[in-house]
């Protein structure tokens, strides 16, 4: 029945388009870029939308400005893309106005300019303009164009967007509890304001949500319920929400022990660039956890985050060079990570720099060193 009614509702916006109706061909233009009623089709989305916008209609000026910005149905172009968005907002499309400011922000098709930016965000604001209130409570927390940083007034925004529902200045505002920035620490709001976002489906304020049910921030600890809004969280690709539940299934403590799910997890934390996850997933490839043994793979990636300053990796390719696996012995270079890794505080390397001082490994021996970084350790 939905099917019918929707193939109906495209065969009479084509009609009412084909007739010259300006917004029948902006709901035609949409039903070709949603796929409804009709097959999905970029390109006829994009030239009904261009009738549309040339046929004066303001919503349509702003979803042409749309294609040209997001490739849809044509390739980007900078120049069309602003001076749709401008047509529209002089029009007084407020949702133009908001991609107008995103792009004096960001210098974005235009020559940046922060101040520009502020006064749309402002103005659209006080006119109740949620997207626009979290981008200018954004402008005074970090004291973005002629704003100062004022974190007390970024909250006043943050919290006008809040009350209208909307999970990302949910999400802020809840930071700004949490941290007592702008306003007095109070873990409790932070919680409540972090479960309205969450409610949402926001991954950061699933995180959160999770991070405080771990550690029994303003709630008591309830281990379970943290791993399972972790869970939720890493689906949707929150990168330490991936790392919490890959060590959460190698330690077995909340849930039944999985290797095999620890290594995924890992595995999709490091594609998302998170350092302890790759020092984890290092780990798994060097002992054989959850993944056959590569000692090739342990290599690189604790190459990688060694020179990236990862003390524990720099430890760990230390021991590499030191033993000669998957790379000829270098008791130099050994020493040298161990070093650099022991002087940031890393217990095992202060432990094995002792040694290597004790026997002159890679190092003159020095015997009060030695006993230096053994105490140190």
């Amino acid at each position: 029945m939905e099917e019918n009614n929707s193939i109906k509702a495209f065969e009479l916006f084509l009609k009412a388009a084909d007739d010259n109706y300006s917004i029948a061909q902006v709901y035609l233009a949409k039903c070709y870029n949603d796929g409804y009623g009709t097959e999905q089709n970029k390109d006829s989305a994009f030239k009904w939308y261009q009738k549309a916008a040339e046929n004066e209609s303001i919503i349509g000026q702003f979803y042409l400005g749309y294609c040209y910005e997001f490739n849809i149905g044509t390739e980007n172009n900078e120049n069309k893309f602003i001076e749709w968005y401008q047509k529209a907002a002089n029009n007084g499309n407020t949702t133009a106005k908001l991609y107008l400011a995103n792009c004096y922000r960001l210098g974005k098709g235009i020559e940046k300019d922060e101040s520009k930016a502020l006064k749309y965000y402002t103005t659209l604001s006080e006119k109740e303009i949620t997207d626009a209130q979290i981008q200018l409570g954004n402008c005074f927390y970090y004291g973005v164009g002629s704003s100062i940083i004022d974190k007390s007034q970024a909250c006043y925004w943050y919290e006008k967007a809040a009350k209208n529902g909307n999970k990302l200045a949910q999400y802020n505002l809840g930071n700004c509890y949490r941290n007592g920035k702008g306003v007095k620490t109070n873990v409790r709001k932070a919680f409540k304001l972090y479960q309205k976002s969450a409610e949402q489906g926001y991954k950061d304020a699933l995180f959160q949500l999770g991070d405080f049910y771990d550690k029994g921030i303003g709630i008591d600890i309830n281990k379970v319920t943290a791993f399972e809004l972790y869970k939720i969280a890493a689906k949707k690709d929150h990168n330490v929400a991936q790392y919490n539940l890959g060590i959460l299934y190698e330690n077995g403590e909340v849930t039944e022990k999985n290797l095999e799910k620890a290594f995924y997890w890992y595995k999709k934390a490091t594609e998302s660039g998170y350092e302890a996850a790759q020092y984890y997933l290092g780990q798994c490839y060097k002992d054989g956890k959850g993944v056959e043994q590569n000692k090739r793979k342990a290599f690189k990636l604790f190459q990688k985050l060694a020179e990236q300053g990862y003390e524990d990796a720099q430890y760990e390719l230390g021991k590499f060079y030191y033993s000669g696996i998957e790379i000829e012995v270098n008791k130099t270079r050994a020493f040298e990570l161990y070093k650099i890794a022991a002087e940031k505080g890393q217990t095992n390397a202060q432990n094995e720099l002792g040694t290597s001082y004790e026997h002159g490994d890679g190092t003159e021996q020095d015997l009060e060193k030695a006993i230096y970084w053994y105490n140190k350790a």
